[in-house]
């Protein structure tokens, strides 16, 4: 990373290699890294995958994360975390969209227009103002999840959707995007 503060996005499938990619970029950039985790580990296979995630940053010799858990609250936690001498790592903004979107129990259509919580619509703008403001270096990691078959369900399509119009905001606020495919970076943007 360059010494001028700059956003990155990072984009993949699952298991493209995405997180590791990034991890890699804020191990280079030599300043604190800060890990922003929106995982909740409701299920013992979530668990699996949060364990997995850290053993790899552990595993890096020498790299000291501090690692925040923050499932809802991103915006809040990029303002609280962001300095000029800091790295702020986020993953992932799709485990984040999914907190957010599901966040209130409710009985969804299996057909016809959803309206998203009210938390969603207040988190998901104060996340791009805090991003847009952001104090120092940001890696953003997400997923890209609207590549394959139109989901079936009126759930499963909102959830694409949202995702596509997350990842377009977000890459337009960040000076770089990468899309991740079998390991290797692809440069889409900067």
């Amino acid at each position: 990373m360059t010494a001028a503060l700059e956003r990155t996005l990072i984009l993949g499938g699952a298991r493209s290699g995405k997180s590791a990619h990034a991890e890699q970029l804020a191990l280079a950039s030599g300043k604190e890294l800060i890990y922003i985790a929106t995982a909740q580990a409701h299920d013992a296979e979530m668990a699996s995958r949060i364990g997995q995630h850290r053993q790899r940053r552990d595993d890096n010799a020498g790299a000291r994360w501090i690692t925040v858990e923050e499932p809802l609250a991103l915006g809040a936690a990029l303002t609280q975390w962001c300095a000029p001498q800091r790295l702020v790592l986020v993953d992932c903004l799709t485990v984040w969209l999914s907190n957010l979107l599901f966040s209130e129990a409710r009985d969804y259509p299996a057909v016809g227009q959803i309206d998203p919580p009210a938390c969603f619509v207040e988190q998901r703008a104060l996340f791009l103002q805090a991003l847009a403001q952001a104090a120092g270096d940001v890696v953003l990691v997400s997923n890209e999840v609207g590549m394959g078959i139109v989901p079936q369900g009126a759930v499963s399509r909102w959830f694409v959707d949202e995702a596509g119009r997350l990842n377009q905001a977000s890459a337009a606020v960040c000076e770089r995007a990468l899309f991740i495919v079998a390991g290797l970076p692809v440069v889409l943007k900067g």
